[in-house]
């Protein structure tokens, strides 16, 4: 949508602009549900599990209740509700069985926060331990207890997803093109390999929190730190059974998100106190610890690959198997696995692919969206996997991935064809090779090996992603102008620190010929007052709530220069404006301002004409698809973003330790629309990416106890562990459909960091990585115990045959053993 403007007539799209909500940031004056006390308001704190997995024999709250101060008390037994996202399988509070370690078994409501958290210690609660399971590997086992024996009984989105009742599976997702077990027959090389990675925290600044009050006749008010206001009250209201029109949603500004405060939380809970206490409001908020027990996580995962290659280097198939840990629920899990598995291939061109994609119960804490959406975690499989299949056949990686890359032409796993517009990968992989000056080491670079004793290595990882929604995603904007011919723009789409309101001020100041401090994009959202938007989330917001913007704002020129045109008796085909005024083009002087018709104009003798001018759009999205549950073929891709990134390291050949010299990431963006936010969005998800890479990652004890549940020992990167240097490029192939030709990234520079910095390391040393986070002593591990490219290739050119490496490969158990 307006993809071909000439880049030299736009005055706002493409330039770097101050943030639209930053002075209100930066002085402290933004408001945040953490900050919000409300009159006769009470504090929420919950029992929490001390076990993963155990029966709930009793509860005793009898001293709770006595304690002065304490206005309700709830268990799960008292409530008849079920929550879920896309799979209904949770309770608010647990209900005769404990599914996971810190999961909430009873909860009060008290004058203080301090009254609060004493009723709680005084909540006895009998259990009966039974053994938990740990490794989704071993849930899907021959006979392995069922998690949720009632899974065939609940309901869920059939559209999109195969829970499989009598089994520990959630969802069961297939994608099938070619002919796979051919391709493996004609290829000349067979390599398997297996790549893990634990469940991570997303950590954002707020904790969760969320202020229920439930009023009278069942008119409930929320606020909440929520990334889909729109979604919390649809899914409040299914699992309450009220209409829409009951449940008002506000959500202020809120101290991040990156997935784990989309769909709906803790707000149902919290609001089942309000009601006990008798409509009185009631605060919860998450510490820190509860972060990592209570709420959700990024799902762990092992993804298994065996791919075929030509003599020439070309991949001919490729049989992948990913094996998602849900956790104790369903929640984003399962639509997780069903993004990653239409993308299991990445960005390459693979002729004969097989992919079945599990999600899988287990007695830990539950999965959900995490910036990325499950790519970050399979693109450190399948990049890793990349660089070793290159380097088994004696090619160069990164002409094995040009070789293999996705082009025009090319079709997807789903069947899509890629097109010119569709982005440049090839690009993207060019510009980080060449600005890291990758398969060389430059004199600077060789004198510094030379004085440290370190190795320098400098490796390559490629990455795509398109948007995981439903595919009748929707969103709209309303453009009001003011008497002063100001507009304010709403739209449901949740800012959360991506820069969208910037973007949208931009985009609507371009396109109406506004000075740009005359727009205004609100932040705060309200569900009475605002237009529908779907979620914040999957880099899919640019796109639609842009095109929604550039819609209401051709709706409000189209009122406007009909009300000119009978103010100045012209046709509007004759007409045009700028940002005071609209005038005839061939009389520039005959003209009447914006701000003379904003509200309706009023001619000299009083007479009226036209009305408050206010501009709507709506945008859903274009020519998506269902899946075929079998085969997998369908349009699930609003758009791909396309990526790359380049990591120049140094490593200590003797112990393991290593050093970041330079990070390039380079994104085909589209067009870009705020050169300043395209730049902070890179580092941003660069940085962490790099917490996921090098030391981020849930530890877990036999019993199932989290053992690391807060920073002490769950480490995220600080300023010491920033690269030397960062540099950030964006490719520009405009996107037909996106306004101004843009697509997302908001999610993007996280995506395949982690096989960047194992490829470099890789590089300096030879140590062959295969699960992440990569510690200093998992290097060291890897030099010590370097593994013969022999154990993992199962055919040559030769013909020859060897084992099934699986056997040799470290066992999963590991991500969850201290």
């Amino acid at each position: 949508m307006l993809e071909n403007s000439d880049p030299k007539t736009l005055k706002y799209v493409g330039k770097a602009v101050r943030r639209e909500e930053a002075i209100e940031k930066i002085t402290g004056a933004a408001t945040y549900v953490s900050d919000m006390v409300l009159p006769g308001m009470l504090y929420a704190q919950v029992k929490k599990s001390p076990h993963a997995r155990a029966r709930i024999i009793k509860i005793d709250v009898s001293k709770a209740q006595a304690l002065p101060g304490v206005r309700a008390v709830l268990t799960g037994e008292e409530l008849n509700y079920k929550l879920g996202l896309y799979i209904v399988d949770k309770d608010i509070l647990a209900k005769k069985e404990v599914r996971h370690y810190g999961e909430a078994v009873a909860a009060v409501a008290a004058d203080t926060l301090e009254i609060a958290k004493k009723a709680v210690d005084l909540i006895d609660v009998e259990y009966e331990v039974l053994e938990p399971i740990l490794n989704h590997m071993d849930a899907i086992k021959e006979g392995a207890p069922l998690i949720h024996p009632d899974l065939g009984k609940y309901d869920y989105f059939k559209p999109a997803f195969s829970p499989q009742p009598g089994t520990n599976i959630a969802t069961w997702n297939k994608m099938r093109k070619g002919d796979v077990e051919k391709g493996f027959e004609e290829s000349e090389w067979i390599i398997e390999r297996e790549y893990t990675n634990p469940s991570v925290q997303h950590v954002p600044m707020e904790t969760h929190v969320a202020i229920v009050q439930w009023g009278k006749d069942d008119n409930i008010t929320i606020w909440s730190s929520a990334q889909s206001p729109f979604t919390v009250r649809n899914l409040f209201c299914y699992a309450f059974k009220l209409p829409l029109n009951k449940v008002r949603v506000l959500v202020p500004h809120v101290g991040g998100g990156f997935g784990g405060k989309a769909g709906i939380h803790i707000e149902p809970l919290t609001a089942v106190l309000s009601k006990k206490a008798g409509g009185r409001p009631v605060k919860f908020q998450a510490t820190r610890e509860e972060e990592f027990s209570l709420l959700p996580c990024r799902s762990a995962l092992t993804y298994r690959i065996k791919t075929g290659v030509s003599k020439d280097g070309r991949i001919l198939a490729q049989k992948m198997t990913m094996y998602w840990d849900a956790g104790a629920y369903a929640d984003y899990a399962v639509n997780v696995t069903r993004a990653s598995c239409y993308s299991a291939n990445g960005p390459y061109d693979i002729p004969n692919a097989w992919v079945d994609a599990y999600t899988i119960y287990t007695n830990k804490p539950y999965g959900t969206a995490y910036r990325g959406f499950g790519h970050v975690e399979f693109h450190w499989g399948l990049e890793r996997h990349m660089e070793l299949v290159a380097r088994a056949i004696g090619m160069d990686p990164l002409e094995f991935r040009r070789k293999n890359a996705l082009r025009p032409g090319s079709t997807t796993l789903s069947g899509e064809v890629i097109q010119e517009h569709t982005g440049n990968v090839l690009k993207c992989i060019d510009e980080v090779a060449k600005s890291i000056h990758y398969g060389t080491l430059t004199e600077e670079e060789k004198e510094r090996e030379r004085k440290t004793g370190r190795k320098i290595g400098k490796g390559i990882a490629a990455l795509h992603k398109a948007p995981a929604m439903p595919s009748f995603t929707a969103t709209s904007a309303v453009i009001k102008m003011n008497s002063d011919g100001t507009v304010n723009v709403n739209v449901g789409l949740m800012e959360i620190g991506q820069g969208s309101s910037t973007a949208f001020q931009q985009i609507v100041a371009e396109r109406l010929g506004l000075p740009l401090e005359k727009v205004k994009v609100t932040v705060e959202k309200d569900t009475d007052r605002d237009p529908y938007d779907w979620q914040t989330v999957a880099s899919k917001g640019l796109i639609l709530s842009g095109n929604a913007c550039i819609l209401a704002a051709e709706d409000l020129l189209k009122k406007g220069y009909e009300v000119a045109a009978q103010i100045l008796r012209a046709n509007p085909a004759d007409l045009a404006h700028d940002g005071d005024k609209i005038y005839v083009k061939h009389h520039p002087a005959e003209a009447v301002t914006w701000a003379s018709i904003s509200i309706g104009y009023a001619y000299p003798n009083g007479n009226g004409v036209g009305g408050p001018l206010i501009g709507v759009g709506q945008y859903i999205a274009q020519g998506l698809s269902n899946l075929d549950k079998e085969t997998g073929v369908g349009n699930p891709a609003l758009d791909w973003t396309y990526g790359a990134h380049g990591i120049i390291v140094e490593v200590d050949p003797e112990t393991g330790e290593y050093k970041i010299l330079k990070i390039a990431s380079a994104f085909d963006v589209g067009k870009v629309i705020s050169e300043d936010m395209v730049r902070g969005q890179a580092i941003g998800g660069m940085i962490q990416g790099l917490g996921t890479a090098i030391c981020e990652g849930y530890i877990y004890d036999k019993q199932g106890h989290l053992l690391n549940p807060s920073f002490t020992d769950n480490k995220i990167p600080t300023a010491k562990d920033l690269p030397e240097q960062i540099e950030t490029i964006a490719v520009e192939t405009p996107q037909l459909d996106g306004p101004y030709g843009a697509r997302g990234v908001g999610e993007h520079p996280m995506i395949s960091v982690a096989p960047a910095l194992a490829n470099a390391i890789d590089d300096a040393v030879g140590a062959e990585l295969t699960h992440m986070p990569i510690r200093f002593e998992d290097v060291w591990r890897a030099l010590q115990n370097k593994e013969p490219i022999d154990n993992w290739i199962t055919k040559t050119p030769s013909g020859s045959c060897r084992s099934d490496p699986a056997t040799r490969h470290h066992s999963p158990d590991a991500a969850i053993t201290p």
